[in-house]
């Protein structure tokens, strides 16, 4: 059953020609400048991307999330979206890439404009408008134009350089295009947001990053008009809140490969909600979190919750090892490279991790935390570290990327997260490799497709189930609840006890 009621949602998405025309400085910029202005800002990113809403959260002080319709589905989208901007004042949703760049050049799937659309979103267009002047109206034109559908609501040049360039600009635009270009930037090489690197999330959380955001705050008010920016953001329509059964938006269910799962009648939907359970008797997942380890989807973690888990966060970096009341390990992503040192240093962490899966304790891990489960890790200096030791492989960091790219992931065999033949969505991306030590004998845990085909991907061995692709329980939610119930049992026969 859906039940939808209309709420207002003040709401912009702050889109790009292209990437690299200025649209993380002007969402950094205008999110800083509406929160001095006394508003509660709620920060977005379409797309799977871990870094920007770093960004946002940090101007913002509450965390940023991500909206992404092909890894999960329009419907889910749709609720994150209006669940997480409620009781704020304005949402920012950043884009990705080019307005209409996805994961398909025939359709806007994977797009900005796909979020644009499906949550009904007001568009302002950020161009950079070096060496030209009418030629601005065209680009924009041509925006508008390729989906009449999307409400493209106005327009902020970037990289003018001067008032009087501006000012031609400006009047091509709104002459031939007929909507309102609200504000400009100046050519300034220092507003650049630095690369995102890894290591940059770290100095991000330490605040040294907040004089940039501070100038881009005052680079915008400088020649944009917030009032009329606010404007359009209220008069986006009302959005729907929606109370849906979470089966309904699973974006395999025509998949071939999709096995259905229905999570009212599922073997596996024993888990009571939380507040169907007492606290103490609901099973713990440990959650690493701290610098090295830190690229979570929001939805996961609540999705988790949700099924029945209660999460505990620790820090292998502070010296912390597993706690001891986990019934569940969740290793997410991050850059384990960058502090190899200090993971290695941590015995009781690593022997956590071990102790773990000699007990079958169900341990998941992705990209950053499926490293640390390797036998060796070595870094771009060539310095080789010793890891966990649970998967009989080394990972090397390369100076290249490795992988990109979203991810459909169909299980091999039947784990604690996934049935056998059962996809979950996600995204890859990492500059390491695994090389396990007897290619021919390795228990692949996913059999991935991405752009360029299909290939056998992770590792899947007991109840460990690790792989460089960061899923969205969002995609499939019976596998939240499938994780839970099994943490619940891990916990109830260590205590003598059975289901």
């Amino acid at each position: 059953m859906t039940i939808s009621n209309q709420h207002a949602r003040p709401r912009l998405i702050i889109a790009g020609t292209g990437s690299g025309a200025g649209k993380t400085t002007v969402t950094l910029g205008l999110m800083k400048a509406l929160a001095r202005s006394g508003m509660s800002v709620q920060g977005f990113k379409c797309g799977p991307d871990y870094i920007d809403p770093t960004y946002h959260t940090a101007v913002t002080g509450r965390a940023s999330r991500n909206l992404d319709a092909w890894m999960t589905s329009p419907e889910y989208v749709r609720e994150a979206f209006a669940k997480a901007s409620a009781g704020h004042d304005i949402s920012i949703i950043e884009g990705v890439m080019g307005l209409y760049d996805g994961k398909d050049p025939l359709s806007n799937t994977g797009s900005t404009a796909e979020i644009a659309l499906v949550t009904q979103t007001p568009v302002i267009l950020v161009v950079d408008v070096r060496s030209m002047a009418r030629s601005a109206a065209a680009i924009v034109l041509g925006f508008q134009q390729l989906d009449p559908e999307l409400n493209i609501a106005g327009v902020i040049v970037n990289r003018c350089g001067s008032a009087g360039h501006y000012s031609i600009v400006k009047k091509a635009i709104e002459q031939m295009c007929g909507i309102p270009v609200v504000g400009w930037l100046k050519r300034e090489e220092d507003m650049s947001i630095p690369e995102r690197h890894l290591g940059l999330v770290p100095a991000i959380e330490r605040g040294e990053l907040e004089p940039l955001f501070e100038r881009a705050a005052d680079a915008l008010l400088e020649g944009t008009d917030l009032d009329a920016i606010v404007a359009i953001a209220k008069a986006a329509p009302a959005i729907e809140e929606l109370t849906i059964n979470r089966e309904d938006v699973s974006p395999q269910k025509t998949d071939p490969m999709w096995t259905d799962v229905n999570l009212k009648n599922s073997e596996d939907s024993t888990v009571g909600q939380p507040d169907e359970q007492e606290a103490s008797s609901r099973p713990v997942i440990a959650v690493a979190r701290d610098a090295a380890f830190n690229f979570y989807y929001p939805d996961n973690l609540e999705l988790l919750e949700a099924a029945g888990a209660r999460l505990k966060y620790f820090s292998p970096l502070a010296g912390e090892g597993v706690p001891p009341e986990a019934d569940g390990i969740y290793l997410g992503g991050g850059f384990p490279e960058e502090f190899a040192a200090l993971i290695a240093d941590n015995i009781s962490f690593l022997e956590g991790l071990r102790e773990a899966v000699r007990s079958e304790m169900p341990l998941f891990a992705e990209c950053g935390g499926y490293m640390v489960l390797a036998e060796t890790l070595t870094n771009r200096e060539g310095l080789t570290y010793n890891m966990a030791g649970i998967i009989p492989a080394g990972v090397q960091m390369q100076a290249k990327r490795a992988a990109l790219g979203y991810r459909e992931a169909r299980a091999v065999e039947d784990s604690f997260l996934l049935k056998k033949g059962e996809v979950i969505r996600g995204h890859e991306f990492h500059y390491s490799t695994m090389t396990y030590q007897e290619e021919g004998d390795v228990p692949y845990a996913y059999e991935t497709k991405g752009l360029r085909g299909m290939k056998q991907e992770g590792y899947a061995r007991g109840n460990v189930v690790a792989g460089y692709t960061h899923v969205h329980l969002g995609s499939h939610p019976g596998a939240a609840v499938r994780w839970v119930q099994h943490c619940l049992s891990f916990g109830l026969r260590r205590s003598g006890q059975h289901i």
